[in-house]
């Protein structure tokens, strides 16, 4: 299974734009900070990750704001078919309180 749940601050977005077919895309940026626990210890953890937005939530992500907090879902998949670079495919996305 392949699925991802991320929240973060939306810190990079480009404008909205369209594949030959007709579907609506939207690349952008969440930067996450959290602290976990591993192997019994506390670990800082501060990285941003890549997004892309496609259909329906391209539109709806198109009028977010940079600077707001979101829970991000979506999965993990290549950014080009033949690249090793990962990005996250939002599916979905909620506003949360920072």
């Amino acid at each position: 299974m392949n699925t991802v749940m991320l929240v973060g601050r939306l810190v990079e977005r480009d404008a909205l734009r369209f594949t030959p077919a007709g579907i609506a895309l939207l690349n952008a940026k969440l930067a996450h900070q959290s602290e976990q626990t591993e192997a019994g210890g506390k670990r800082g953890v501060d990285f941003e990750i890549e997004l892309l937005f496609a259909g329906e939530a391209a539109v709806q992500a198109d009028r977010l704001v940079l600077g707001q907090h979101l829970s991000v879902s979506g999965f993990l998949a290549h950014k080009r078919r033949q690249s090793r670079t990962l990005q996250l495919h939002a599916t979905g996305y909620e506003l949360v309180s920072s």
